[in-house]
């Protein structure tokens, strides 16, 4: 399973929210390009980046801190929030990111994750962010009425495999994970790669969603506040 150490950006900040909620939110660094760099030093590959102002507003205001986090750390990085137009795509892909993740328009604007798919094959994921079994857009704060079963069905036929999928009411509650969430996608559907995201809060969470057969884990909150050490999540889990 991959390791994915996590920084969500806000006014060029490494931060965290709480369930989404842009009014519980921690700042954990002025600099998220050394805690980028810190990942590397603990032998990570990738780096998950979330543009919490983006995700928002559809707008790109951390553009130059990504382009120098994937410029000054070496890790293959990959970033949502906000990304609804090929420009804005492009942008990020060009600024040297891996891979760009799909949200909001994954859901509103299904011809574009399509074009995009066959544009820049292997460099688009999707982030699916569900409370119960329903898709939430616009940074969390829409409901689209569309199931996280109807979107994923329609992945596996545009033949995208990379998912990030979002428990929010595990976000940054240390609580753990939805390991039974994760468990039932890989049953249902097995084309997807599932990256887990939420919840993590131990190196026992960690173990569960390799057993619960994910692709990969998003390690956030739980690495700022020490819970997880990330050397060590990394060595026992790829």
């Amino acid at each position: 399973m991959e390791i994915f150490p996590a920084i969500d950006l806000f006014g060029a900040q490494a931060v965290r929210l709480l369930r989404g909620d842009y009014r519980q939110m921690t700042v954990y660094s002025d600099d998220p390009a050394a805690v980028a760099r810190d990942f590397a030093a603990c032998g990570a590959k990738y780096a998950h980046l979330v543009d919490l102002e983006g995700a928002r507003e559809g707008t790109t205001p951390n553009l130059p801190t990504v382009e120098r986090i994937a410029k000054e750390s070496g890790l293959s990085v990959e970033i949502g929030g906000g990304i609804r137009s090929e420009e804005t795509a492009r942008r990020y892909l060009d600024a040297g990111c891996w891979r760009v993740i799909l949200g909001t328009a994954a859901v509103e604007d299904p011809a574009l994750l399509e074009r995009l798919a066959g544009r820049f094959p292997g460099r688009i994921a999707v982030g699916v962010d569900v409370r119960g079994d329903r898709v939430a857009t616009r940074g969390w704060l829409k409901d689209s009425g569309v199931t996280l079963a109807e979107l994923c069905t329609r992945l596996q036929q545009l033949g995208i495999t990379g998912v990030i999928v979002t428990d929010i009411a595990r976000d940054g509650a240390m609580g753990g994970s939805n390991c039974e969430l994760y468990r039932k996608m890989r049953e249902e559907f097995p084309a997807l790669q599932v990256t887990a995201s939420g919840g993590v809060s131990s190196h026992g969470d960690l173990q569960a969603l390799r057993g619960a057969g994910c692709w990969g884990a998003i390690v956030g909150k739980a690495y700022y506040t020490g819970a997880v050490d990330l050397r060590r999540a990394i060595e026992e889990n790829t």
